[in-house]
């Protein structure tokens, strides 16, 4: 029953927010990636799991600086020197639109690092293929169907497809897709796991904020093919929610997720990758926390009164320790008329444990007075037009009087 360590989407060089460390020079957002990368890494050697499978998405894009494939090179290099057989799927991120460039996993398979295997292209292996990846001696029982990233481009020249309709490209890609799935199971050993590893959008899966994948620049990858009775693991990468498409049933169908929160739509997620048992017919899951991952806190506060905005502020906001070291947003919806009684710097001052802060203001602008059809605004009083405004832009009533009296002094000083 060979041990699966399973775990996609590192994107190790996104660095959306902070500063940079001044001992590696590296941002400290980079190390936060890296962080969770040891700890995956670390476990696969510590427990000496059988093999690592990755699905896809090492960097942010297919151009990644020299620095940062230095270091995801240090980390696949302790697998290779542990001698575990490590699988990479190309993801999206991974490849180059433009044909005939290299994707950016391609020194592995240049180098021929031992027991690494790079999957660019969609593929059968049997289980003679996969324990070549295995120490001398030592036999991988595992039998893998890959699908990495399918461009439409490249699908529709593979096909010899004129068409630039979606709809029509998407349908003969199913249907080449499970055709040759269908033909690798049929030759698939029916005794030995056969596991499914694929970085592609699959029906009903769901991304972040609980959005369901729908038809649309993604092609979709049907349910069908990912929970096949025949297959005992389906390892997929490409949405970063962690999720499981077919709960209690066989296969195990699973998105680990990214790594490392990405965006303020990830801020609600916890990080996962999984250790997986696979036996033929009987699949044993794993999932492991990531521990180290950096907080993003997401505030969102309506204003209903002007009176000490900061104050309001600060008695909405969490405890100062879930503050420290996070990356917080504060969304504020407020009457433009009060924009004057907004202290940003106190706010910043409120959320100075933050790693990095982002506050983001929504004023709302006041609707324009629509009068009644026997009215004109010449024929209402200075006194009677100021009433209209305070209504319109809902000024508290007890501050409409004092108002009224302040303009009725400036209206009136020649009286």
């Amino acid at each position: 029953m060979p041990r699966i360590l399973h775990f996609a989407d590192a994107h190790i060089d996104i660095a959306n927010y902070g500063r940079r460390d001044p001992a590696s020079g590296l941002p400290l957002r980079i190390l936060d990636f890296l962080k969770s990368l040891d700890e995956i890494i670390d476990t696969a050697v510590n427990e000496k799991v059988d093999c690592v499978i990755f699905a896809g998405d090492a960097y942010k894009d297919q151009n990644p600086a020299p620095t940062f494939q230095r270091e995801w090179g240090r980390r696949v290099m302790r697998l290779s020197e542990a001698g575990i057989p490590t699988i990479l799927l190309v993801g999206n991120h991974d490849i180059s639109p433009a044909t005939g460039r290299a994707h950016a996993l391609t020194e592995f398979s240049t180098l021929q690092v031992p027991h690494v295997l790079i999957i660019d292209q969609p593929g059968y292996y049997t289980r003679e293929d996969l324990s070549k990846l295995s120490a001398e001696g030592n036999t991988l029982n595992l039998q893998l169907i890959a699908l990495p990233w399918i461009s439409r481009s490249t699908m529709a020249a593979e096909l010899d497809l004129k068409t630039r309709d979606t709809e029509t490209l998407h349908k003969a890609m199913e249907e080449k897709i499970s055709t040759d799935i269908d033909t690798w199971l049929l030759k698939a050993d029916p005794e030995t796991p056969t596991v499914l590893a694929a970085h592609a959008s699959v029906e009903g899966a769901l991304y972040g904020a609980e959005r369901s994948v729908s038809l649309g620049k993604d092609f979709l990858l049907p349910k069908s093919i990912v929970c096949d009775s025949r297959l005992d693991y389906s390892a997929l990468g490409h949405i970063h929610k962690k999720q499981e498409l077919n709960p209690g049933k066989h296969p195990p169908v699973i998105y680990p997720g990214s790594i490392e929160r990405v965006n303020f739509g990830e801020a609600a997620d916890d990080k996962f990758f999984l250790i997986a048992d696979v036996n033929k017919g009987k699949t044993k899951l794993d999932w492991r926390r990531l521990k180290n991952i950096r907080p993003f806190v997401d505030l969102y506060l309506e204003l209903k009164t002007s009176d000490d905005i900061t104050d309001q502020i600060k008695k909405a906001l969490p405890k100062s320790d879930k503050l420290e070291g996070s990356v917080a947003r504060l969304v504020l919806n407020y009457p433009k008329a009060w924009d004057p009684l907004i202290d940003e710097n106190a706010i910043r001052e409120l959320m100075k444990e933050c790693f990095e802060f982002h506050f983001l203001k929504q004023p709302q602008y006041e609707s324009r007075i629509r009068l009644d059809e026997n009215q004109t605004v010449g024929s209402l009083t200075s006194e009677q037009l100021l009433n209209e405004y305070w209504r319109v832009s809902k000024t508290p009533e007890d501050e409409v009087k004092s108002l009224n009296q302040l303009a009725g002094e400036i209206l009136h000083t020649d009286e």
